[in-house]
């Protein structure tokens, strides 16, 4: 008995032993396999990735308007928008595409009215070149509210909304930014405008007693809004400054169209689309501020329909 006592102690003692040997082992190897790692990693950084602060133009304006550069303050403030919009690529690079497809449209509207061109990257800030919608209401790529696009001129209602039209919402943006251009003297306080409202501003410059952007004491979004626009423009301006690698064929294309002009109701989009070989969606896409799938119009208003050129999708089915 005593005998098998001690076999079964020996047995005991070769598998605490052979335990801790297995364990010293796979602890090199993991030692070993977590050293491959870093100096993958460090190889992956010697190769060209790296994480750097940006170097702030030292010419950096919005419409022409220099922000002071001897405020620490406003510097960090600039810092902080150059970083999180340099690197948020993917979102970065989405309004780099998008912008292609959509300034060119965009742009003569501005000049017409004699806005500043700075003024197309607001409407980056606003929507992201987008047609969304906020909690508030503010639609399309200006973010327009319904009172104000009715203000203005713009047809909203169930039916037809045209907030959702750019170059008429452009048009809007135009003479709503000049008009509070006459009021505020600025362009940056225009601009803040805006995103605020001009009765949000007025009341910032009353209590505060300053009549200058940068001087004033604003809630976060509208504090932050003129230095976003700022290192927006940078960076779409600048690509290759700050990192992207993108080719031209890389943007996105606006499709040609031609107009044809509709003055009565429409039973059916759909049937209507049909008739010039595309369908219901893709006629949305190019006009989207028809809002349901059908056109009352009793009064017999005109309305320009914007069709893609042929061969540019493929035939409706």
């Amino acid at each position: 008995m005593r005998h098998l006592k001690n076999i079964l102690a020996l047995i005991g003692f070769v598998v605490v032993i052979g335990s801790l040997i297995y364990a010293v082992q796979m602890k090199s190897e993991s030692n070993t396999e977590a050293s491959n790692q870093i100096e993958q990693v460090d190889k992956s950084v010697s190769d060209g990735y790296r994480i750097s602060a940006i170097d702030i133009p030292e010419d950096l304006n919005f419409a022409g308007e220099k922000v002071p550069f001897g405020d620490p303050e406003i510097m960090e403030r600039v810092d902080r928008e150059f970083l999180v919009n340099t690197y948020w690529q993917s979102n970065a690079l989405l309004l780099m595409k998008r912008a292609n497809k959509y300034f060119p449209i965009i742009e003569p509207i501005l000049a017409k009215n004699g806005i500043p061109d700075d003024f197309k990257y607001l409407a980056v800030a606003e929507s992201g070149l987008q047609n969304v919608v906020s909690p508030a209401g503010a639609t399309g790529f200006w973010q327009i509210m319904k009172a104000t696009g009715k203000e203005y001129g713009l047809e909203v209602n169930s039916n037809v909304d045209e907030r959702y039209h750019v170059e008429k919402s452009t048009q809007v943006a135009c003479e709503y930014l000049n008009k509070w251009k006459s009021r505020f003297g600025s362009w940056t306080l225009t601009a803040a405008a805006y995103n605020a409202g001009p009765g949000g501003i007025q009341k910032y410059m009353g209590i505060q007693k300053v009549d200058d952007y940068y001087d004033l004491l604003l809630g976060q979004e509208t504090g932050r809004y003129l230095f976003r626009i700022m290192a927006i423009k940078e960076i779409i301006s600048n690509p290759d400054k700050y990192g992207f690698d993108v080719e031209n064929d890389d943007f996105y294309k606006a499709v040609p169209t031609f107009s044809v002009e509709v003055d009565g109701p429409i039973a059916s989009w759909a049937d209507y689309a049909n008739e010039y070989e595309i369908n219901y969606k893709i006629l949305k896409r190019h006009n989207p501020w028809l809002r349901e799938p059908h056109l009352n119009n009793a009064s017999r208003k005109k309305y320009t329909i914007e069709i893609p050129n042929k061969g540019y999708y493929r035939e409706s089915k």
